[in-house]
C-alpha cells in the first residue's frame, strides 16, 4: 500500500490498516520508521492512562469497565493489554481481550494485546510507538494495562499521562515491599475488590505511606468492585483531576526522546558490530578472563560512533569545481579558507551530515600539487570522525597499520587528526578526526 494512502486510512480509523500498522511497528518492520514519521504530526491529543499492579488485582476487569464508562461519554477508546511472553511462540500468553468481549462489536473501541517479549518494567518494547499510531488514529483515550510483575513495573510512568496503581485488600504487608517502586509512580490509587475484608486497613496503609513524603496534591484513593462496576465513575473523576498540563507533556518528551536515542544507538551498535557469533566469541573470552567486559563495551561503543566526516577531493581550481557542485548539485559552501601549513585553499560543502572538501594547491610544494601531477584531479582522502583519537591511533598501531606521521596533528580549526597510509587502508588515504 502507498504510504500516504496507508496514513490516511489509519486516520480514518480503518481497522485493517490500523492493525497492519501496529504489527509493522511492533515487529520493527522495514516501513515502521517512515510510518511513524508520517503519523507523528497527527498525535498528541490523546489522554494516555496507565493501569498497573500485581497479577490478580483485577486490572483487566477494571480496564474493561472504565472503557465502557468512557464510551457512554462518546469517547473513542483504545486498549493496549501487555501480557507475559510465551517461551515457545513468543506471543502473549493470557490474551486479556478474553475479559473484554463486551466491546468486540463496538467500532469505537480498539483492543490490542502485546507480548512483553522479556522486557522488564511491565511494558512491551514497542508500546510507546504503538501508542503514537493509536493517537494518530484519533482515539481520545488510550488505556495501557501492564503485564503485572510487581515492584519493577515502573516503565508505565514514563509513557502514561496518568498512572493508576491497583491494589487489593489481600496485599496487606506487601504494600511495604512495594514502596520503593510501584507505589511511588501512582497518580491514583484504586483499591479493587473493596468488598473483601481488609479494605479499611489497606487504605490506612496507603495514607500512612503517603504521609512519609507529603505532597501538595496527594494521589486520590478510590475503592472499586470491578466485577460489579462499583466505583468506576469515581475512578474516572479521579483520573480527570490528575490530567497533565503542558509542562508535564514536555517532561514526557524529554524522557521519551532519551529512550528513542538509546534504542536507536543500541540498534546501530548491534547492527554494525555485534553479530550473534561475535557476541558469543566476546562472552567466551570474558568468561575465561581473556578480555575485560568494561574495556570491550568501551571499544564497541567507540567503534559504533565512527562516521564519515568529509570526503576530500583535489581540484586544480576551486572556482571551477564550485561551479559544478553549487550550480549542478545545489550544494552551498560554508566558507573558503586558506590553510597555510598545508599550502591549500579549502571549500567545505555540506552534503547531509558528511561534507565534501574541495582542495586547491596554493604552492608548487603542496601535497595537492604533487597528487594532481601524479594522478590528476579526484578523490584525495576520506575523513572519519572518531570519539577518541588517541585510542584509535593506539589500536591502529597495535594492528600494524602504517600512519603517514606517528604524531597526532592539529588542524587550523583546532581539531586533531592523523592520516593512515593508503597501503593500510585499501589504497585510499584515510584521515581520522577527533570528535
Amino acid at each position: 500500500m502507498d504510504l500516504d494512502q496507508w496514513v490516511e486510512k489509519i486516520r480514518q480509523g480503518d481497522p485493517r490498516a490500523l492493525a497492519r500498522a501496529l504489527s509493522e511497528v511492533e515487529n520493527r518492520g522495514p516501513r515502521s520508521q517512515e510510518l511513524l514519521r508520517e503519523l507523528f504530526p497527527f498525535s498528541g491529543k490523546t489522554l494516555r492512562l496507565g493501569v498497573t499492579g500485581a497479577p490478580g488485582a483485577g486490572k483487566s476487569t477494571l480496564v474493561s469497565r472504565l472503557c465502557a464508562y468512557l464510551r457512554l461519554g462518546g469517547h473513542r477508546v483504545a486498549i493496549i493489554a501487555v501480557d507475559p511472553t510465551s517461551p515457545f511462540s513468543g506471543g502473549s500468553i493470557l490474551g486479556d481481550r478474553v475479559r473484554m468481549q463486551s466491546h468486540f462489536g463496538d467500532d469505537n473501541v480498539f483492543i490490542r494485546s502485546m507480548a512483553a517479549r522479556g522486557s522488564l518494567g511491565g511494558l512491551a518494547p514497542a508500546t510507546a510507538d504503538v501508542m503514537l499510531v493509536l493517537e494518530a488514529a484519533g482515539f481520545s483515550h488510550i488505556l495501557i494495562e501492564t503485564v503485572g510483575v510487581g515492584q519493577a513495573e515502573v516503565e508505565v510512568a514514563r509513557l502514561a499521562s496518568v498512572v493508576t496503581v491497583v491494589l487489593t485488600p489481600a496485599a496487606g504487608d506487601d504494600v511495604q515491599a512495594l514502596k520503593a517502586g510501584i507505589m511511588e509512580i501512582a497518580d491514583v490509587f484504586v483499591i479493587n475488590k473493596a468488598d473483601l475484608p481488609g479494605a479499611d486497613r489497606l487504605e490506612s496503609e496507603i495514607e500512612g505511606m503517603l504521609s512519609l513524603a507529603p505532597q501538595e496534591s496527594p494521589p486520590p484513593i478510590v475503592r472499586t468492585v470491578g466485577t460489579e462496576g462499583k466505583g468506576i465513575e469515581e475512578w474516572a473523576r479521579a483520573i480527570e483531576s490528575r490530567a497533565p498540563q503542558q509542562a508535564e507533556d514536555v517532561l514526557y518528551w524529554e524522557q521519551r526522546l532519551l529512550m528513542m536515542v538509546r534504542d536507536r544507538l543500541m540498534e546501530r551498535v548491534t547492527a554494525s558490530t555485534l553479530t550473534s557469533a561475535e557476541i558469543k566469541r566476546l562472552a567466551e573470552s570474558i568468561a575465561e578472563h581473556r578480555d575485560n567486559p568494561y574495556e570491550v563495551v568501551e571499544e564497541i561503543v567507540g567503534t559504533a560512533n565512527v562516521r564519515v566526516d568529509h570526503i576530500g577531493i583535489a581540484v586544480r581550481s576551486l572556482e571551477a569545481a564550485l561551479g559544478f557542485y553549487e550550480q549542478a548539485l545545489g550544494l552551498e559552501k560554508t566558507a573558503i579558507v586558506e590553510v597555510a601549513g598545508e599550502k591549500v585553499r579549502v571549500a567545505m560543502l555540506p552534503a547531509g551530515e558528511p561534507r565534501i572538501e574541495l582542495l586547491e594547491a596554493t604552492s608548487p610544494g603542496s601535497t595537492i600539487t604533487r597528487f594532481i601531477e601524479k594522478r590528476g584531479e579526484g578523490l584525495h582522502h576520506v575523513a572519519l570522525r572518531v570519539p577518541d583519537l588517541a585510542k584509535a591511533v593506539a589500536r591502529l598501531k597495535s594492528s600494524g597499520a602504517k600512519l603517514v606521521t606517528d604524531q597526532i596533528q592539529e588542524g587550523a580549526e583546532g581539531y586533531r587528526y592523523v592520516f593512515i597510509h593508503p597501503k593500510s587502508a585499501g589504497g585510499v588515504l584515510l584521515e581520522l578526526i577527533e570528535e
